[in-house]
């Protein structure tokens, strides 16, 4: 046995299960099914068809009808196992169906026709991927426009985000000038304000300067977050002011030593931001709403919603693209965990 598995396999009992060992499995895979069950049944559910998602009860995995091909009919028919009256259970194909009787032919034997009760009969069934639900948006619709759109604003609003609250956090850490505590406050304030009250000021200012239905329109007005000010600006003041004089004393500007000096040193706290601003920006869906009125500059929220309609919800194509749409912040957030944890343990060891 390896040193993990006896790590993860270890009981405070020894060899008996003590009652805080079972607690302990108890907890800790009911928390594993309650963070990753959602998960695997929406990757799941992006493979079934309209038909199998509107199946009660529901199942996990997407199961389809097996078929065979029957001499004497144009189209494969679906299979079941039957109970006839003799209590024989043999698979039949299914003809058609007439309100609660089946009409039933022997693959072997398609010249003679059983009726069956649908009470009597179950299908056979494969697991079975409905792979067009993916390809068909990818193919005929305009998701991969939305998809480029969605990147683009991502980046842009996540590199001028980590710019702008990086320059405000610094100045806020590191300078001393009266009032500097107020705009501390007011910016901190203006997390209790909800976006909801925000939205008509904000759309009358886009469509004044002519950002109206542009993806800037997106972004500008969103890059400046008083939770990464107040986030880089906490981490900065970690940072010696003895480091920044005794880099002015060899004669380096303020920019040098914002840009050399304090952005290195607080690389943990810019992954964090980072990873928080490509969470918010990627999955922001009331704003471009409000902003993007043609579907050339639709982000993927937005275009999501284009698959829902008044009377008709295409689930099988909004479970595959939400499937997609979670792929690059998944990828981002493995990549910077790791290295915010690699810069957290370079920090301690200072």
């Amino acid at each position: 046995m390896s040193a993990v598995s006896k790590f993860l396999f270890r009981r405070r009992g020894g060899d008996g299960w003590h009652w805080t060992d079972i607690v302990t499995w108890v907890w800790l895979i009911g928390g594993l099914i309650i963070m990753f069950g959602p998960a695997l049944w929406l990757v799941f559910s992006s493979f079934k068809s309209p038909a199998q998602l509107a199946e009660f009860p529901p199942t996990i995995l997407p199961y389809v009808s097996q078929q065979v091909e029957v001499e004497g009919y144009d189209k494969p028919l679906n299979l079941y196992h039957v109970t006839l009256e003799d209590g024989s259970t043999p698979v039949m194909a299914e003809v058609r169906r007439i309100g609660i009787v089946a009409q039933m032919v022997d693959p072997a034997n398609p010249g003679e026709i059983v009726k069956v009760n649908i009470a009597d009969r179950t299908p056979v069934r494969e697991i079975g991927f409905a792979t067009e639900n993916y390809v068909t948006p990818l193919e005929s619709n305009d998701f991969l426009l939305y998809l480029r759109n969605s990147v683009f604003v991502t980046l842009m609003a996540t590199l001028i985000t980590l710019i702008t609250n990086s320059m405000a956090a610094f100045a806020l850490s590191k300078y001393k000038f009266r009032g500097r505590d107020a705009v501390l406050m007011l910016i901190v304030g203006t997390l209790m304000v909800p976006l909801s009250v925000l939205l008509v000021p904000l759309y009358s200012v886009v469509s004044a300067v002519g950002l109206y239905n542009s993806l800037w329109g997106v972004i500008l007005p969103t890059v400046a977050t008083p939770t990464g000010v107040f986030l880089l600006r906490q981490y900065m003041l970690t940072i010696p002011d003895e480091l920044l004089d005794a880099a002015r004393m060899d004669n380096a500007s303020e920019w040098q030593i914002y840009w050399r000096i304090v952005l290195p040193l607080a690389a943990p706290a810019l992954a964090v931001l980072a990873i928080f601003s490509v969470v918010w920006r990627w999955n922001d869906f009331l704003w471009p709403l409000v902003v993007l009125s043609s579907k050339e500059v639709y982000t993927l929220q937005v275009g999501l919603n284009t698959y829902a309609g008044e009377l008709n919800v295409q689930w099988h194509y909004i479970l595959a693209m939400t499937v997609v749409t979670m792929i690059p912040v998944v990828l981002v957030f493995v990549f910077l965990q790791r290295f915010i944890t690699s810069g957290i343990a370079g920090s301690g060891l200072k």
